[in-house]
């Protein structure tokens, strides 16, 4: 059967989770794993867009948090099924980019030294709400799109690192720019400026609104 080859190839997961994980998919309707293989490659697809190295491995991982979420707590209010499945894929995304140390570091830099973005990115520890946290994260993304690709790598190079390393950091990127460090701390100074007015106008544009369900196609 379809849904005992999905298993085989889930070892994270028990029984008992992966049973619950594929009923809970079907909303009812039942479809032997068909159900389970669409929303998987749509969190694929969701990865691959943000370019995540290993984006099979990272929806995997998304199905293996919502199962054992079902096997400790028997049910997951939050319907469609693909909604929370996408909440659950942002969280994860959200890990795999702080395990690559790229944009965590702007996040948090970003938070100690512009306080007008900050004021926005801190509502998440108030509201403490997913769908507050999940456009937090399309915010930054969406903003760090919008500078052009050698600003954008500049910054997020700049923001990498933290306490010692980071002035050692720094100090090859301004030998690698032939500038000096007070030169491109004015030029990083002014693309985290641009940066900052696109995340507050983000941030406004989330509180004068409605925050809407994501699309069906998790874009």
């Amino acid at each position: 059967m379809l849904t005992e080859q999905i298993f085989r190839n889930d070892s994270e997961l028990t029984q008992i989770a992966f049973s619950r994980l594929l009923d809970w998919l079907d909303d009812g309707v039942a479809s032997n794993g068909a159900r389970y293989l669409e929303i998987r490659q749509r969190l694929v697809s969701y990865f691959d867009r943000r370019n995540c190295p290993d984006s099979d491995a990272l929806a995997d991982e998304t199905f293996t948090r919502i199962g054992r979420t079902l096997e400790k707590e028997g049910v997951i209010l939050t319907r469609p099924p693909a909604r929370y499945c996408y909440v659950v894929a942002r969280f994860v995304l959200l890990e795999d980019v702080r395990r690559q140390r790229k944009h965590v570091h702007l996040y948090h830099s970003l938070m100690i030294d512009a306080p007008r973005a900050s004021k926005f990115l801190r509502r998440g520890s108030r509201d403490d709400t997913s769908v507050v946290r999940e456009h937090q994260i399309d915010c930054l993304d969406h903003c760090l799109q919008k500078l052009a690709p050698d600003q954008r790598e500049l910054v997020v190079d700049y923001y990498r690192d933290s306490h010692r390393q980071k002035i050692d950091h720094r100090r090859e990127i301004a030998c690698r720019l032939g500038i000096t460090m007070n030169a491109l701390g004015i030029r990083v100074y002014r693309i985290r400026e641009a940066l900052t007015a696109c995340l507050e106008r983000c941030g406004t544009g989330l509180r004068r609104r409605p925050i809407a369900p994501p699309r069906p196609g998790m874009s």
